[in-house]
Order: C-alpha cells, then sequence, then structure tokens
C-alpha cells in the first residue's frame, strides 16, 4: 500500500490488488487511454480527465501533474518508507553537511543569508566572482547557518570554508 499526499493536503492509501487498483480500500474503475509518455486521457464515473506529468522528482518521490489544466503536486510514501520511518530509520539518506567550501578561488561579491538563518537544499547563500563570471553557490542540504566565514569583498582561494552548519 502506498499512501498519497496532494497538495500537502489530501491524503490517499493507493494499492492494486488482484489487478484492481483500489484507493482508501474502495476499488476504482479508470478507463486510461495513454496519448504519449507523459500524458493520458481518462475516463472515470462516466467524466473525461486530461492528465499530464508535468514533472518527477525520483529521489524525493514527488510528482507535479496537470489535471484538465490544473497543477497538483503529489508525494508518494511506499511501504518501505513507512516501515524505515517506523523503525527510526528514515533520516539515513539525508544530506547532513557541516561546511559550504569555495569551489574556486574568487572574490566574495555578496553574502545572501545570515547565522541563524534556515535555509533548504537549493538556497542560495554565498555571490562568488571567479574568471569575471558570477557564480551562486547553494546549499546542498536543509540546514541552519552556525558561522559565517567571509565577508563582502574578501579575496578566496579554492576550498576556503564559506559557511558552517549546526
Amino acid at each position: 500500500m502506498n499512501k498519497v499526499t496532494v497538495n500537502n493536503q489530501y491524503q490517499f492509501d493507493i494499492d492494486v490488488v488482484n489487478e484492481v487498483l483500489q484507493v482508501n480500500n474502495q476499488n476504482v474503475d479508470l478507463d486510461i487511454l495513454t496519448l504519449s509518455g507523459k500524458s493520458s486521457h481518462i475516463l472515470h464515473d462516466h467524466k473525461s480527465y486530461s492528465v499530464e506529468v508535468v514533472e518527477v522528482d525520483k529521489n524525493e518521490k514527488l510528482a507535479t501533474i496537470k489535471v484538465n489544466g490544473s497543477e497538483y503536486q503529489v508525494q508518494v510514501t511506499t511501504e518501505l518508507d513507512l516501515l524505515l520511518k517506523q523503525l527510526g530509520l528514515d533520516n539515513l539518506n539525508s544530506n547532513k553537511i557541516a561546511q559550504i567550501k569555495a569551489p574556486m578561488p574568487g572574490l566574495v561579491l555578496n553574502v545572501l543569508v545570515k547565522e541563524g538563518d534556515e535555509v533548504k537544499k537549493g538556497d542560495s547563500l554565498v555571490v562568488l566572482e571567479a574568471m569575471k563570471m558570477e557564480n551562486i553557490i547553494k546549499s546542498p542540504a536543509n540546514a541552519v547557518v552556525k558561522k559565517i566565514e567571509v565577508n563582502q569583498g574578501d579575496k578566496i582561494e579554492k576550498n576556503t570554508v564559506l559557511i558552517q552548519f549546526g
């Protein structure tokens, strides 16, 4: 059984039993016509739905789908995910980072965070100029900024610690 969450609001239990789709333990009869690799036409209870997969993040088990023109965020939690969480092993693959180092020598143009800030994976942290190009250093994981080791205008070498996380 998979737990499916739509738009971080609606939850459904999805399963396939004897080749029959079940949603919240109720059999669901769908007539599906695949139009391309990413879009389908679905008939359910005499209603027509045009469905397109917009984006899929397999690592996060997250998808953006468009149904009749409206976008939805869909998160899937498998039985294995639930078991790992129950055993307290659900954070084994999370990125634990202690610090960010400069990937190249350069000039610190801007520090975009402050000590104590909570950052999410992909958030911009520091703007570094190297070889006349601006490079934005982003957070590789969710973390809290413990200490900022550089200031705007600093000239730094490769592997200089920019930010410490705690």
